[in-house]
């Protein structure tokens, strides 16, 4: 009798790891599980469309090459539908089954997030640049654009270049990623010899510009930045186009797509944008900078036709990034994974990553080129090529 209850209470033992699952990201046919929230439907779909394209590119190719840990992976995809509350669901769904979860494109989706990825101790891979994801740090997140002030400092330093000491911006007053790159530009402005001179704000839902336009018009400046994410951005450019501003125009990452540049059409030729390198991946030397880019462009523009954007190189980046802190830690724990993000040092379609404990941003300005379009497509300035060749 005593025999066939040692029995019983063995099997009892091994029974859950017997049927799988568990809270390390593996069920019973051995898969890897990583989650994924992004927005596909809603204001933001236009990057969240393109993050997942990427994002399943990269993990078909890791499954190709035999998966990670010797289990292939399994991506599970949530869409948040542009609303930063059903980000919440969506991380509340995956975080029992998952490994790491690869987070929203929309700013205000990751940041509602957070605050479950701190208590879940989760690796939550942000494709959003919103610069209070990392500032200050928290311990599971790691964020894959270049932060907002990143790109806020990179276009000072072209405007710098140019020799322009008087700037306007303005800025979605909706949108954190926006909200951060103003903030940006004033807190490094005056480093760079420039004096904003106007800071207008618009919101998600506008569609007119004049009042902005001729405030900008009025200020005596030189140059005008504009932080933006989706509809918007076509609207404020086809309007500047015809306001006779005669000023340069920037945009940011968020308007480095076709999904920009088609409803734009016309106007935006000349237009400024500020891109991840891969968006101008084609101008670069040979190296292993430009071999990431192939890495993603070659097979997405065979798929899609056409080459992949600001958004895709992102979703592409972020899974990359987590296959090697993966690969590093040899372990699916999400503890371990963290631990190995803030030793990496990888080079991306985006750029060269070091993170680090204090750094969970971990790219730096030199990897963001500016760019100008000409016949309907990026085109790196001059400026830009001296300084990503060095």
């Amino acid at each position: 009798m005593k025999r066939l209850l040692s029995s019983l209470a063995a099997l009892l033992l091994l029974a859950p790891a017997a049927c799988g699952g568990g809270d390390d990201g593996t069920d019973g046919a051995g898969t890897l599980k990583v989650g994924a929230i992004l927005s596909l439907t809603g204001n933001y779909a236009p990057l969240g469309s393109e993050d997942k394209k990427a994002v399943e590119l990269a993990v078909q190719q890791i499954n190709t090459a035999g998966g990670l840990l010797g289990r292939q992976v399994e991506l599970l995809v949530r869409d948040d539908k542009s609303q930063p509350e059903q980000s919440v669901l969506g991380f509340n769904e995956l975080k029992g089954d998952v490994v790491a979860v690869i987070g929203s494109p929309f700013s205000n989706s990751a940041l509602a997030t957070i605050p479950q990825v701190d208590r879940a101790k989760i690796p939550y891979v942000s494709l959003t640049p919103a610069d209070e994801q990392v500032n200050p740090v928290h311990p599971y997140v790691f964020v894959v654009p270049a932060t907002s002030a990143t790109y806020a400092d990179r276009i000072l330093q072209y405007y710098q270049a140019q020799k322009y000491t008087k700037v306007a911006v303005a800025h979605d007053s909706r949108s954190s990623y926006a909200n951060a790159g103003t903030a940006g530009m004033r807190a490094k402005a005056a480093q760079y010899g420039i004096t904003l001179v106007a800071d207008e704000e618009f919101q998600t839902t506008t569609t007119e510009f004049s009042a902005v336009l001729n405030h900008v018009k009025a200020a005596g400046a030189q140059a005008l930045t504009v932080w933006s994410t989706g509809a918007p951005a076509v609207a404020f450019a086809k309007q500047y186009a015809t306001a006779g501003v005669g000023l340069p125009l920037m945009f940011t990452g968020s308007q480095a797509s076709t999904l920009w540049l088609k409803p734009t059409g016309a106007a935006a030729e000349g237009v400024f944008v500020a891109s991840s390198i891969a968006v101008v991946g084609d101008a670069l030397p040979a190296g292993p900078q430009r071999t990431a880019i192939d890495e993603l462009s070659t097979p997405f523009t065979t798929q899609y036709g056409y080459p992949p954007p600001q958004f895709a190189a992102d979703g592409y980046t972020g899974v990359k990034l987590l296959a090697a802190a993966i690969t590093t830690a040899d372990s699916a724990d999400p503890g371990k994974i963290r631990d190995a993000f803030e030793g990496l040092n990888l080079t991306t379609p985006n750029g060269t990553y070091r993170y680090s404990a204090t750094d969970h941003a971990g790219l730096t300005a030199d990897y963001i080129s500016i760019n100008t379009v000409k016949g309907g497509k990026f085109v790196a300035t001059e400026w830009a090529l001296s300084k990503l060749a060095k």
